[in-house]
């Protein structure tokens, strides 16, 4: 069999071009790739809509003008003509008949589902049927990649009746983000960190990822989700993987991905007196939620890692829509320096803190340093280094490009799939049990009354509005 990782992709085949998730992030990604010379080949899109080349490049146009500065509408509309547009049913073999001609013996094409994952098993047994997926091709498919542990086997089987396990891309945009590959750059690429990176020196982990808005017109597919499956399940674990893995023996997709693996491994299934489950006041009046709605939009979870590095070490993660602040953040709390010398400082007065977003990458530690004055007493500063996310690849582009190129490094392989579903299982099964309510809490706050959570760890490390 052709190595899929040996071979450059020919052609990228979009199913749901005219869909929202490729409007706003898919078609831009295209265009960057094309511009960046890192897509030569052929561009083909699939959905069931009937429409005409003018209605296309209206819609290409549209998505790239509302991407903001730097619009070029001659090169907008030479991307359009460029993609090639097959309309049909997904359930109809006489649409994967098209796609065939259309493809004119593409050896090595990529398919994106940007589909419902209902469809997923369908679509796919018609690219087998059809002979459009040959030993080169590839899938990329969107998250959610299940409910729960049972139906993300169920998915997977369907995939691996016609793409094995390499060629398969579960994206996962959150790990395409330049802050989150700064994260895991500066945990390897700086000698000082490893020595104290263990439960000798590091007294807690936080990650709090934050949202001032709310489900904004999507309550009938968040009511199906839910803050545990909507980005708890795979962004923040996928974080927390980077954050605890042990050191690969190379920069490698194979080394990277079974370090991670390994942690999630080393994590229990998650008890109820750990999680704190929430939801903003109004959610039950979005359109599409029930009223009787119990579908968690916050959740605070604590947890521990089972291996000799993070033994006894608390992680806490929490994720929430209608809060403060927009921003992801990490804060790595230190054990207080000993023995102590001057005077009465905080328990864990040294910090590490990594802004993931949305808009910056920052990395700042915390030190304690002399105030100035005859006595020896001390103050908190931060050595902080703040960039802009701008300019940057986006997370998309990087992605898409990974698969067309066949690097898996970015992408979760199915044994991390089902380990973190093994670990939040119970509580995304419950999303929508009688039993159990959300706590209902103030848009705009920190979300309900989590703090038992961290209490004996200092508290919450709320983010703020800066670097």
């Amino acid at each position: 069999m052709t190595d899929p990782q040996a071979t450059t992709s020919d052609a990228l085949v979009i199913f749901g071009l005219t869909g929202d998730l490729a409007f706003k992030k898919i078609i831009p990604a295209i265009a960057g790739l094309v511009h960046r010379g890192r897509h030569t080949g052929r561009v083909l899109g699939v959905a069931r809509d009937e429409w005409s080349a003018v209605r296309l490049t209206e819609r290409v146009c549209a998505s790239l003008r509302a991407q903001g500065e730097g619009y070029d509408e001659a090169a907008a509309k030479a991307l359009a003509a460029r993609i090639q547009y097959v309309a049909g049913d997904y359930r109809d073999a006489a649409t994967f008949r098209r796609l065939k001609d259309a493809l004119d013996g593409a050896r090595a094409p990529l398919f994106y589902l940007a589909i419902p994952p209902s469809l997923f098993g369908e679509v796919v047994a018609h690219l087998g049927a059809s002979g459009c997926a040959g030993e080169a091709a590839r899938v990329v498919v969107e998250k959610p990649l299940g409910r729960d542990l049972v139906s993300a086997q169920a998915l997977n089987r369907h995939l691996a009746q016609v793409f094995d396990e390499p060629r398969i891309f579960r994206i996962d945009h959150f790990l395409g983000k330049e802050p989150v590959q700064n994260l895991i750059y500066f945990r390897f690429a700086n000698r000082f960190l490893e020595p104290i990176w263990n439960h000798e020196h590091v007294a807690s982990v936080q990650l709090t990822m934050a949202e001032s808005f709310g489900v904004e017109g999507r309550g009938r597919l968040y009511e199906e989700l839910g803050a545990v499956r909507d980005v708890v399940q795979n962004h923040l674990l996928q974080v927390v993987t980077l954050l605890a893995m042990e050191p690969p023996a190379r920069y490698a997709s194979g080394a990277l991905r079974d370090a991670k693996v390994r942690v999630l491994e080393a994590i229990a299934p998650l008890e109820a007196s750990h999680v704190v489950r929430g939801q903003y006041a109004g959610y039950r009046d979005e359109p599409g939620v029930a009223q009787d709605s119990n579908v968690e939009t916050y959740v605070a979870l604590r947890f521990g890692i089972d291996t000799p590095r993070w033994r006894g070490v608390p992680f806490l993660v929490r994720a929430g829509k209608g809060m403060a602040v927009t921003a992801t953040q990490v804060s790595v709390r230190l054990h207080a320096a000993m023995p102590r010398l001057f005077d009465a400082a905080p328990d864990d007065p040294n910090h590490l803190r990594f802004r993931l977003g949305p808009d910056r990458v920052s990395i700042g530690l915390g030190v304690r340093t002399k105030a100035p004055g005859e006595e020896m007493r001390g103050r908190d500063e931060e050595l902080l280094m703040c960039d802009e996310d701008t300019g940057s690849m986006s997370a998309y582009e990087r992605l898409i490009g990974d698969a067309l190129r066949g690097d898996p490094s970015l992408f979760a392989r199915q044994d991390s799939i089902e380990a973190a579903w093994r670990i939040v299982d119970g509580v995304a099964a419950g999303a929508r049990g009688a039993d159990g309510a959300p706590q209902v809490y103030a848009r705009g706050s920190w979300g309900p009354d989590s703090r038992a959570l961290a209490a004996d760890i200092g508290g919450w490390v709320d983010p703020g509005t800066g670097c």
